[in-house]
């Protein structure tokens, strides 16, 4: 099978420059206490250079993961959510910043932020890589962002289409 072209719309220097910006803009947002709760599989790429970033700034904070579903194997999100892997730590009390690589319907990261809320925890921010406002269906926007990008369906560090594309060094949409 013949991969397609990808078009690069961000490349690695320019997202690794963005997320040393986010570090430290969120390190001054937020307090000592923050618990940084990657959402899994898409972040975990976005997610380990933020935590690198975040420790350079003077930001060394624990972090547990989560991992939640709501497209399969497909492109399209489903709407309905899954807890596939739940937290370890409890959040009562806490700031939490969740991390993600993509807002796009945001549906997923609305039930995150909501059960964490219910949860107990003091307040909870979102962090995403990308932010696509043009796909949302619900009233959500992340407090920190790295890229707004358009309706296009993205691939590369960490984003996938049916589980390809995750190691790609760089953030492209695929042509044809």
């Amino acid at each position: 099978m013949e991969n397609p072209p990808i078009a690069i719309r961000f490349s690695s220097a320019e997202i690794a420059t963005r997320i040393e910006d986010l570090a430290r803009d969120i390190r001054d947002a937020m307090p000592d206490d923050t618990l940084m709760v990657p959402i899994l599989t898409g972040s975990f790429v976005f997610a380990a250079d933020l935590v690198r970033a975040l420790a350079r700034a003077g930001a060394d904070w624990p972090l547990d993961f989560m991992t939640l579903s709501s497209y399969g194997a497909g492109t399209r999100s489903s709407g309905q959510i899954d807890i596939v892997r739940d937290l370890r730590e409890s959040v009562a009390g806490r700031s939490v910043l969740v991390i993600d690589d993509i807002l796009d319907t945001g549906r997923t990261l609305l039930f995150a932020r909501d059960l964490l809320r219910n949860r107990g925890a003091r307040d909870v921010r979102i962090c995403a890589l990308l932010d696509k406002p043009a796909r949302r269906s619900v009233d959500l926007q992340a407090d920190f962002v790295g890229f707004a990008v358009t309706d296009e369906f993205l691939v590369g560090y960490g984003l996938d289409k049916a589980g390809r594309y995750r190691g790609l060094p760089y953030i492209g949409a695929i042509e044809g």
